[in-house]
């Protein structure tokens, strides 16, 4: 992994080397050998390690791509991605040339960087990577990891003269390098504990974190808080002239669940503003928590609209119901049925042990079950004990930041009283399994997205395999 700059005669040697971009792989391996925040146990957040006046330097060097495009900016500690996926399909439906940059990735770093759901090819990654280097090596610290995909993005959407892009927050808001952006309009999603050794220990903490990315002038869109939430958020509005307003308080909004033939189980909502009505949309994605989320996307899409962006009902109506979000409740085998959620602290945990059953039945749960090292763990298994009947600990194969399984298994023992069993890899936990699925059984694999990518890909190359022979 590499380090951040400091001595003199290390800032002369980043300064004389520009590396060798030539192939994709050639990009990828100069991307994962800058600092990655994502995959460290310690990081200490504060101006220093998270510099915005280096992303500065690095887009500036890019020719300030950000500066070009149409933007929604989107944190949260829950949520962010579902809804910037879900902004980012009604656009789509309505016929505009739509970015949207995402974190983590799965399996391929392109995952992050995609126009009208396609991922940027491999050619124009490696392109992007190899000017975004070159703008590095004249500067006096090396770009990180985030700041580089982030810098890729920009430039990309930039190029492609996309109409809008949906930019993703990676940790935080007020020091992320997204934060650059002036957006048409900003929204923050359930903010709830995670990060907290980097965030904050508090909810108005980590609050005040989020609303870091509310610019002046710029309207701002949330959904109902905690009153200590709320109160933060609304207290950044008034400082910088933001008109905030929350879902189901100053905008009118209503779900229910239930179920057809044609969608099986599915929430509905209903969005009403002074400009738009949205009545009882289905919500394209499973678990109870996606109707809020679906709620405060639809809520941007009134706020675009006074921006000059029209929505004709059914192609945006059809946009939406097309959004797929890898790794949050994917059905990614059949026989036995394993499904993957990148679920990765106590709420998410929380809300998929809730939702799963209702979406997609089962006699028994089997959780496949490995996370951060950073994480509330003990929050954590008391979500897990109260949905699976049984727990295998293991730990995802491409991250120092894993729990050990066994201490794991050892605190869910404690806290909870029940049963659980230690796989050392992910396949021999998928053995271990398979063995004790019965056919109306499912498998859930969570805990964290690297545990949810590095399943994926298993499965992926299992399947190739049993096609060949």
């Amino acid at each position: 992994m590499g380090k951040m700059v400091s001595s003199p005669r290390r800032k002369r040697a980043v300064a004389e080397s520009v590396p060798e971009i030539t192939t994709f792989s050639s990009a990828v391996r100069y991307l994962y050998d800058r600092v990655d925040f994502e995959r460290m146990r310690v990081v200490r957040y504060d101006e220093t390690m998270f510099k915005l006046d280096r992303m500065r330097q690095l887009l500036n060097g890019l020719g300030n791509p950000h500066e070009q495009i149409r933007t929604v900016h989107v944190a949260g500690t829950l949520g962010k991605g579902s809804t910037a996926a879900m902004i980012g399909s009604m656009l789509q439906g309505a016929g505009y040339g739509v970015g949207v940059f995402s974190s983590p990735h799965l399996i391929d770093v392109r995952e992050r960087i995609t126009i009208n759901t396609h991922r940027i090819g491999k050619s124009d990654f490696t392109r992007l990577m190899r000017e975004a280097a070159g703008v590095a090596a004249k500067m006096s610290t090396e770009p990180t990891f985030f700041e580089l995909c982030t810098a890729a993005a920009f430039k990309h959407f930039a190029d492609q003269v996309v109409d809008i892009a949906v930019i993703e927050v990676g940790l935080g808001g007020r020091l992320d390098s997204t934060n650059l952006i002036i957006p048409l309009v900003s929204v923050i999603t359930r903010i709830d504990y995670d990060h907290t050794h980097i965030l904050g220990r508090t909810l108005p903490e980590i609050a005040r974190e989020k609303a870091g990315i509310f610019k002046r002038g710029v309207p701002a869109l949330t959904i109902e808080q905690p009153r200590e939430v709320e109160e933060v958020l609304r207290d950044a509005a008034r400082e910088l002239d933001v008109e905030l307003r929350i879902l189901n308080k100053d905008i009118e909004f209503s779900c229910r669940f239930g179920a057809s033939d044609a969608l099986g189980p599915h929430s509905r909502v209903c969005v009403l503003t002074e400009t738009s009505q949205f009545m009882h949309l289905p919500v394209p994605l499973p678990g109870e928590h996606q109707a809020i989320n679906c709620g405060l996307a639809l809520a941007v899409v009134d706020v675009l609209k006074r921006s000059g962006f029209e929505f004709p009902e059914v192609p945006m109506n059809e946009g939406l119901a097309a959004t797929r979000t890898p790794g949050r409740m994917e059905l990614v085998w059949n026989q036995p049925r394993i499904l993957i959620d990148g679920a990765h602290n106590p709420a998410a945990v929380g809300a998929l042990m809730r939702s799963v059953g209702a979406y997609v039945p089962y006699d028994s749960l089997i959780c496949i079950f490995g996370c951060c090292a950073d994480k509330d763990i003990p929050s954590m298994l008391s979500q897990l004990a109260s949905g699976g009947d049984k727990v295998i600990f293991t730990r995802a194969k491409w991250t120092p930041r894993a729990a050990d399984p066994g201490e794991l298994h050892r605190q869910f023992t404690e806290r909870t009283g029940k049963m659980s069993q230690v796989a050392p890899s992910l396949p021999k936990a998928l053995d271990l399994a398979t063995r004790a699925v019965g056919r109306d059984d499912l498998i859930c694999i969570a805990g964290s997205f690297y545990l949810a990518g590095e399943a994926k890909k298993y499965l992926a190359q299992l399947a190739r395999k049993r096609q060949q022979r």
